[in-house]
């Protein structure tokens, strides 16, 4: 018998084996962005994919539903964006003052709201070949022990005992992850983020149409927005975790300083983000995490989105290949490969996303006038929204850039983290951070000037 024949003659007995015994060849736990991406991925590839969720769909999650350009690259194929409305400008503010606003004849990014999202994306998952199963939690995986029958299996215990077995299974469980806790993720930065959908009349409605608000908050690392979708407003705010009482402070002053107080929230929520460390690991045996359940976000802004939709999509492909491989020396080179993708990629952009939260906790008064101010600087915002350009690819390519944030992250002598409640910090800030003049003028007829 040839090798060949052999070959496909084990092949023929793994899959009469995994049809006796229900063995799925990808589990995808979670069924946010990261989650149907990563489902989508495996279905795509021709395999057996079981997407698991403990919510009924579409629920609703906290977030404030920007759909930046690396977002919309990674969508399936045919996907139409629900958006709620079309961002052309930008209000910034330092703590409800200051304020300026960027102009672009262009789109800047979109905005959805996230059960609608979330639901069409499962709905693509699905149409590729996903099945589906909601009100289900899971309690744990184990990759050993009397539930696993072979070395190539991994058992998914859910709630009342029932067990899913699978050759490969990736957590996208969010940021409180079991499947995180498995393969023990580390945790860097942890951050609270607040949010109200404030229903609001037509006229206020119209006012905001085509534009949002961000504004840089009174804490380090700290800021709020504004964002309009039709007749509702997501209002919210993020700083640093143990800031509890001052982030609520933040939001409630935010929402009277903007005129909203007036208005009763449909919800209010809270949410916690969490930031991987550099050295967390992002699999564990064949299992492999992705989006918020392996800390994958942008560290200054805390977007997520994107980084949930292109983590989840390589963690599909990728668990694909750890479903194929017939030892553990297999599987293992395959994660490894899923985690250098991820850290050539969005590791990068991490990294720098780090350093901008450094610069943005000690100078928030200069990166406010740097970046209403300067020319240069909105179109990098402008080039990173759209999809153009990224942070990890401003630094690499532009020395300039790399000057300019070295230069900001010096720290004022006798200064120590700001996010230390007893440490000093550079707090001197400009009367106008942006002075009387503006660099960019009304000239940038594209991304057309400053207005008060």
């Amino acid at each position: 018998m040839s090798s060949e024949n052999s070959s496909a003659d084990d092949s023929s007995a793994d899959d009469v084996r995994d049809d006796v015994q229900r063995v799925w060849d990808v589990v995808v736990v979670g069924a946010g962005p990261a989650g149907a991406s990563a489902a989508y991925a495996a279905a795509v590839a021709g395999r057996r994919v079981l997407l698991l969720e403990k919510a009924e769909l579409p629920r609703y999650k906290t977030c404030g539903g920007g759909i930046i350009g690396p977002s919309r690259d990674c969508l399936p194929p045919g996907f139409e964006l629900p958006l709620r409305d079309r961002v052309h400008a930008v209000t910034f503010s330092h703590n409800g003052r200051f304020s300026r606003t960027r102009r672009s004849r262009r789109m800047l990014f979109g905005l959805i709201n996230r059960p609608e999202f979330d639901h069409q994306l499962v709905e693509h998952a699905q149409k590729a070949g996903a099945e589906l199963r909601t009100g289900v939690t899971v309690q744990r995986v184990e990759q050993h022990g009397s539930a696993v029958p072979d070395r190539r299996t991994v058992a998914v215990v859910l709630q009342g005992g029932e067990t899913v077995l699978a050759r490969a299974v990736v957590g996208a469980d969010g940021s409180a992850s079991r499947i995180g806790a498995h393969v023990g993720v580390k945790l860097d930065q942890v951050d609270l983020g607040l949010e109200a959908e404030i229903p609001v009349p037509e006229t206020v409605a119209e006012d905001w149409k085509g534009r949002v608000l961000i504004d840089w908050g009174p804490m380090p690392g700290s800021y709020g927005w504004v964002f309009p979708k039709g007749d509702t407003l997501t209002v919210g705010v993020i700083s640093a975790r143990g800031e509890g009482a001052a982030t609520k402070r933040y939001l409630e002053e935010f929402v009277g300083r903007l005129g909203l107080a007036g208005f009763e929230p449909s919800i209010s929520s809270g949410h916690l983000t969490r930031c991987r460390a550099d050295d967390s690991p992002l699999s564990r045996g064949r299992v492999l995490v992705c989006g918020d359940a392996a800390g994958l976000l942008e560290p200054w802004t805390r977007e997520g989105i994107s980084f949930a939709l292109r983590s989840g999509r390589l963690a599909g492909e990728w668990a694909v290949r750890i479903a194929e491989a017939h030892d553990a020396v297999d599987a293992r080179r395959q994660a490894l490969n899923y985690a250098f993708a991820i850290k050539a990629g969005l590791g990068v952009e991490m990294s720098v996303g780090k350093s901008m939260l450094t610069v943005f906790e000690r100078r928030p008064g200069l990166f406010h006038a740097v970046l209403t101010g300067f020319r240069p600087a909105w179109n990098a915002f402008t080039g990173i929204t759209r999809g153009s350009t990224s942070l990890g690819e401003l630094v690499r390519s532009h020395p300039l850039a790399q000057r300019a944030l070295t230069a900001m992250d010096r720290r004022p002598v006798g200064a120590t983290d700001p996010r230390n409640p007893g440490s000093s910090r550079d707090s001197a800030g400009p009367s106008d951070p942006t002075g009387s003049s503006d660099p960019a003028g009304s000239a940038d007829s594209a991304d057309g000037g400053v207005s008060p």
